[in-house]
């Protein structure tokens, strides 16, 4: 077959196309998010949709432009699943006398030093905010637990016993 008859985008090596982002959930266990938690996903969700990916195919097409579409395309799926297999749990009517999903936590350790969780959703989950997934070993270790009980955590760094100060929710 003669050049003249091909286009030049048959020249270009095949790009395979990306696999789906993993679940950050283990097989079989439950989606749960907080109310919050829904609503910042549908945000975020709205805003590819709606501005991020049509900005990005708007602009030139190139290899960059591609790859940014591909990424989007990628994140767009991975919410819409999210969303589509979430369980959202309200926070439980008070008193909020033990630990369930959704709460924010403030525990002293033995030293006297005092820290605050929030357990949250896996795709929820934020480091610097201290928002912990519901499966991370501190939020199993503090579930169903009272205020003022104590408990027994354990980390690479060692073992700590933990006093439950207060409890609240959103």
């Amino acid at each position: 077959m003669s050049k003249a008859f091909t286009r030049e985008s048959d020249d270009l090596p095949e790009r395979t196309p990306r696999p789906p982002l993993p679940s950050l959930l283990p097989p079989g266990v439950k989606n749960y998010l907080t109310p919050n938690g829904a609503r910042r996903l549908q945000e975020e969700l709205h805003r590819l949709v709606e501005v991020g990916r049509p900005q990005a195919a708007a602009a030139p097409d190139s290899s960059v432009t591609r790859q940014q579409i591909e990424t989007l395309d990628q994140r767009i799926h991975h919410l819409r699943q999210c969303l589509h297999s979430a369980e959202i749990v309200p926070p439980p009517a008070a008193p909020w006398d033990q630990v369930r999903f959704g709460a924010t936590i403030a525990v002293r350790d033995g030293r006297g030093s005092e820290s605050r969780y929030r357990i949250v959703g896996v795709g929820e989950a934020d480091v610097d905010r201290c928002w912990v997934s519901w499966l991370s070993p501190i939020a199993r270790a503090l579930l169903n637990v009272r205020r003022g009980q104590r408990v027994r955590f354990k980390s690479p760094a060692g073992e700590y016993l933990l006093e439950i100060v207060n409890i609240s929710y959103e």
